[in-house]
């Protein structure tokens, strides 16, 4: 199982192409993702049929949200339901490194019926073991994590452990530098079966004229003439290799 984290229609539409499973749909590349527009998720709906999950997150940064951002993220899961979108992403932290349980368990159960992932908010928590066990008791399909580290091959002990501790009562779904030349050795080592992949390339501006003193973002780091898209022969190359 592939799902392919995209940022835009175009996207998403490349991912379903290229044999992805599922999408996980976001807006905000620089931030980690944040939640897409209601427009990019009808649009994703209209155009796509493998399942949609929608990333419910108010803003970059940190997990510890504030109470109108709550209210914001339990609208966004309503609108979501609204829409048929199959599952959500999302979680919420406490500020000393503990999962915000209850916040968490009432975003759980606005959701159902769909399906509800526990994003990589997991991978900042003080004691993943203590996480695991209560996010099983409150009712959450799946986790997204890196095993605690930047990259999902860097926590591959702790994935492993995950996995082996969570006998198949949550799936544990590796994410986060995860491309063709590891996947293979992820999913031997830790014995997952799903797997989060961008799968991403830069694609230049059709922009001729390029106005080099300003740069909307604000920061010079992020290219101004330049976006990310799903590349289709990098999700290929990915599951052949997860099919071997």
């Amino acid at each position: 199982m592939l799902e392919i984290c995209c940022y835009s229609v175009q996207s998403a539409i490349i991912a379903e192409q290229s044999g992805a499973n599922r999408i996980e749909l976001c807006a905000g590349v620089y931030e980690g993702g944040t939640t897409p527009s209601l427009a990019t998720i009808q649009l994703v709906k209209e155009k796509v049929d493998i399942p949609v999950h929608v990333i419910i997150r108010p803003r970059g940064a940190d997990f510890c949200y504030s109470d109108v951002e709550f209210e914001c993220m339990k609208k966004d899961i309503l609108s979501c339901k609204k829409e048929g979108v199959e599952g959500v992403v999302s979680g919420i932290l406490l500020a000393d490194g503990k999962i915000d349980i209850e916040r968490t368990k009432e975003l759980v159960d606005l959701a159902k019926p769909m399906s509800f992932t526990f994003h990589r908010a997991f991978d900042m928590v003080e004691n993943h073991t203590e996480a695991l066990q209560e996010l099983m008791e409150i009712g959450v399909e799946r986790i997204l994590t890196s095993g605690g580290m930047q990259t999902a091959e860097e926590g591959i002990d702790l994935l492993a452990e995950l996995v082996e501790k969570a006998k198949n009562r949550i799936i544990i779904m590796p994410g986060s530098g995860v491309n063709e030349d590891n996947i293979g050795k992820l999913r031997d080592v830790t014995g997952a079966r799903e797997f989060h992949c961008s799968a991403k390339r830069l694609v230049k501006s059709k922009m001729e004229y390029q106005n080099p003193n300003i740069n909307m973002g604000g920061e010079g780091s992020i290219p101004e003439f330049e976006y990310y898209e799903a590349d289709s022969e990098k999700i290929k190359k990915v599951l052949s290799k997860l099919q071997v």
